[in-house]
């Protein structure tokens, strides 16, 4: 997640609309590569026009069905509490009042209340304003934030290379009970191709590459180093490649 502040301005040309609603979507849903089916047209459009604000994008992108998908449905409470804060407000929860409260929201209102308890919050407010991509707040210096921010920040986010939803288990659930530091480790996770590693997308036509899913359409996302064997694959099993795509 990048760290560098972006701000949608009313006099910005349409490029720098849709650098701020890709910079959205890899915040927010955790660095995933999103589909064109899976956009939020209505919402893209919306901001286009300035009838929407980043910070209701940011909403609508938390209260998504991606987001539902991959988050809500899938995660313990206490790792979904780390990715909501880390995604929306740019930093892990610190406390365990915090997290507590949090859940505590999601389990009496609701995960859509949830997601808007963070929106509306006057943190931020006073951080993103209404034209601001949320990022990681957790690797600057910042007045207000506690000393363990920062290595907590980095037990949850361990950048570019890896999408929050490939790390299922909570990070921080022990450190934010006890009121601890966490260290900094090495990443547990299985993550293909680095930070600076090229990513794309294959797609196929009347594939049955990866049974038993057989669709007539397929996508699949590589990085650089992948590339090879996967197109060797999918020739294997007789797909036909109908482009590749660079992912920006």
């Amino acid at each position: 997640m990048a760290n560098a502040t972006l701000e949608l301005w009313q006099t910005d040309a349409n490029a720098d609309v849709q650098t701020t609603i890709r910079a959205v979507y890899k915040q927010v849903l955790g660095n995933p590569h999103v589909m064109d089916s899976e956009r939020l047209i209505s919402s893209e459009s919306q901001l286009c026009d300035r009838s929407m604000s980043v910070r209701d994008f940011v909403r609508a992108v938390g209260k998504s069905d991606f987001y539902r998908r991959r988050y809500f449905e899938k995660l313990s409470p206490y790792r979904l509490v780390e990715l909501n804060f880390m995604h929306i407000l740019g930093r892990p929860p610190e406390s365990q009042a915090e997290a507590s409260m949090h859940i505590r929201c999601m389990a009496l209102e609701g995960f859509d209340a949830a997601i808007d308890s963070l929106v509306d919050s006057a943190e931020y407010s006073e951080n993103f304003g209404e034209n601001i991509v949320p990022f990681n707040r957790g690797s600057r210096t910042e007045n207000g934030l506690s000393q363990v921010t920062y290595n907590r920040s980095f037990a949850v986010d361990r950048g570019p290379a890896q999408v929050s939803s490939s790390v299922k288990a909570s990070q921080l659930v022990s450190a934010v009970a006890m009121n601890l530091t966490s260290k900094i480790k090495a990443s547990s996770a299985t993550i293909g191709g680095s930070g600076t590693e090229k990513k794309f997308c294959i797609s196929v036509k009347s594939g049955a590459f990866g049974a038993p899913r057989r669709v007539s359409n397929s996508k699949y996302t590589v990085f650089a180093s992948k590339m090879t064997p996967t197109i060797q694959r999918i020739q294997r099993s007789g797909g036909k490649i109908s482009s590749i795509e660079e992912i920006i």
